[in-house]
């Protein structure tokens, strides 16, 4: 009885399993900074920045309770 050699399952490249969530953490980091140190027209961009990465998140767990 043979068996065939496996071949390691690739998870894909470091961008493709990490970009997302890097992404949202560097738009977090930059609302929170921005809420911190800025005026005017940058406190829009912290709502922003701090409100995408819940929104984001809310609207894949929605989808994934859908399917």
């Amino acid at each position: 009885m043979t068996t065939a050699a496996r071949k390691p399952r690739s998870s894909g490249n470091w961008w493709t399993v990490y970009g997302g969530p890097l992404l949202l953490g560097v738009l977090s980091v930059a609302g929170l900074l921005t809420a911190l140190l800025s005026e005017g027209a940058g406190r829009y961009f912290s709502w922003i920045g701090v409100g995408a990465p819940i929104a984001i998140t809310a609207w894949f767990f929605a989808r994934r309770k859908q399917g």
